[in-house]
């Protein structure tokens, strides 16, 4: 297991703008007890160098997204190590291995800090005016690096489910020497552990003597709970549909929407989502910065525009996942007012926001252009690079990025760790299960899962028709699901989501968009159905074998 070092060479990462005192990385190559405690500035920069593992998807996987190992998206370039996940190539000698190494890193680096920071003093800066506000400080970070020992657990038991669990620095004899944790006690430890210290940290770091960005609040701590028991109670981990970790997911959920509503958090315009300033936006529970960068749009924006390099496209599965908006129905449902010749027209405002288009204008900024993603068009095929789907990704990207040569601009990018839109949908997973109605509520439950997803589809910039009453339980199910694709596309989500469900079947085929141009207004629209490899041992990762070979005791899940 790779628990060998204790501190870790940092990332390159400019990260947590905003306000005065952000929270910058610096860079630690093994430094010892003595020196991480030789001042204030060397432990604070040892807590945010762990801070600096927190994930995020602007393309891990040779410039691909998971949502392009998903059926949100096609990655457009063969290249990528992404097509691994459904062409064959996945297995445990090829195993998607990052977040096992990066995450136990990192929990690494938190259970040395965590037993090598009690009973330290800082004596020698016992006489400085900011004395008692930097102890203060100090000892808060025992609690935000627990929450982030508790998070990177929480990446690895969704990801291979029994995990080995430690709360010790481990002698590398000693980690390789683990056996694997059940997925259950993996649950329970992330549960109890944010039990145990959501009280101990702020709500909010505005009102502190040392304003601070990007850190972990009291609501991040209920966010990471409430997931974490959502994923408990779903049908990966739960085969047996035990109805009382539903209830516990509900409550966990209710809980974040209820300290949202306590601190003044709350659901923003979609729009508002990304941009230079997403994390500043009012739905934020916890962002990761990223800083100022141009790599999302030379890997995204459409080939054919100047700069462009094409990448993450989304799919016709996606896009006929959004519904009309006057009628709420999907576009294959009978009076849904889908037009086959003007297909995007009267589509749920989403739609736009998310995905480029066929004669879309003004995509990026400087292009002054409409987009030709027909055939022989110039951002369509047979162009090098050219979308697969019929579809360039919006969604996280910044427009106003240039990438022209003489113009070559960098904004700031920052990944949506928490928001409040994730846990009205969570909310509602949970107690439409346990209630076992979408329309039901209970005393503790007054708001029914039919009313927490309208919610979603009423904020600002959407403006969806509501669920209707009276869906039975499997209208409801499938509405939910579509639900979830189109609020959280591109957000991390998806790729879990049909893994918890264990729905892997839809994976089998993705459908693209085939667009042939007739004349200068009327063009064609082919849909084509695309296979892809899917096999049952794929809802969990392989442990990988060069972990197995240097540690006999872990075991390997089924199937790899």
């Amino acid at each position: 297991m790779k628990l060998k070092n204790i501190i870790l060479t940092l990332i390159c990462l400019t990260a947590f703008f905003a306000c005065e005192d952000e929270m910058d990385y610096n860079e630690f190559v093994n430094y010892s007890e003595e020196q991480v405690f030789t001042s204030f500035d060397r432990t604070r920069g040892f807590v945010t160098n762990i801070y600096s593992y927190l994930d995020y998807d602007f393309g891990n996987y040779g410039g691909a997204m998971l949502a392009s190992a998903s059926d949100e998206s096609e990655y457009a370039w063969t290249s990528s190590s992404i097509h691994d996940f459904y062409n064959g190539a996945w297995s445990a000698s090829n195993p998607k291995a990052d977040v096992w190494s990066s995450s136990y890193t990192a929990i690494r680096s938190a259970n040395f800090f965590l037993e090598t920071s009690q009973g330290q003093t800082f004596s020698d800066f016992k006489y400085n005016k900011d004395y008692n506000e930097e102890m203060e400080r100090f000892e808060r970070y025992q609690y935000e690096v627990r929450f982030l020992r508790a998070y990177f657990y929480f990446n690895l038991v969704r990801q291979y489910g029994d995990i080995p669990l430690t709360t010790s620095v481990l002698t590398e004899d000693e980690a390789n020497s683990l056996s694997r944790t059940s997925a259950e006690d993996i649950f329970d430890f992330i549960v109890s552990e944010c039990d145990d210290i959501v009280n101990m940290l702020p709500s909010s770091y505005d009102g502190l003597t040392y304003k601070e960005t990007g850190r972990v609040t009291r609501t991040a701590i209920l966010a990471l709970k409430a997931r974490t028991l959502l994923y408990q109670a779903s049908p990966l981990f739960n085969p047996n549909n035990d109805e009382s970790l539903w209830k516990e997911a509900a409550l966990a959920n209710k809980a974040v929407i209820d300290s949202c509503a306590t601190y003044g958090i709350k659901l923003d315009t979609y729009s508002a989502l990304w941009g230079t300033d997403n994390y500043d936006a009012s739905e934020m529970i916890l962002v990761r910065r990223i800083g100022d960068s141009d790599n999302l749009e030379y890997s995204n924006f459409p080939i054919g525009v100047e700069g462009g390099n094409s990448g993450n496209c989304p799919t016709q599965t996606l896009v006929d996942a959004y519904e009309m908006q006057a009628t709420g129905l999907l576009w294959n449902e009978a009076g849904s007012g889908y037009n086959p010749d003007k297909p995007y027209e009267g589509k749920d405002p989403r739609f736009a926001l998310t995905i480029a288009k066929n004669e879309d204008i003004g995509w990026p900024n400087y292009n002054a252009q409409a987009l030709q993603i027909y055939e022989g068009g110039a951002n369509g095929s047979p162009i090098s690079g050219a979308t697969p789907t019929g579809y360039y990704l919006k969604k996280y990207l910044d427009a106003s990025v240039d990438l022209r040569p003489d113009y070559s601009t960098s904004k700031r990018h920052s990944w949506i760790t928490y928001r409040l839109g994730e846990f009205y949908l969570n909310y509602a997973e949970a107690v439409f299960n346990y209630l076992e109605s979408a329309d039901a509520t209970s005393a503790e439950f007054t708001l029914s899962a039919r009313d927490a997803v309208n919610v979603i589809r009423q904020r600002s910039g959407v403006g969806m028709p509501d669920f209707p009453l009276a869906l039975t339980n499997q209208e409801f199910e499938k509405k939910y699901k579509n639900e979830r694709m189109v609020e959280l596309a591109f957000e991390g989500h998806r790729f879990w989501d049909i893994r918890r469900w264990k729905d892997g079947d839809v994976l089998k085929t993705i459908t693209n968009m085939k667009i042939s141009k007739v004349s200068d207004e009327e063009y064609t629209y082919t849909r084509v159905v695309k296979e892809r490899s899917w096999n049952d041992k794929m809802y969990l990762f392989p442990i990988p074998d060069s972990e197995r070979r240097k540690n006999t005791n872990l075991t390997q899940n089924s199937g790899w």
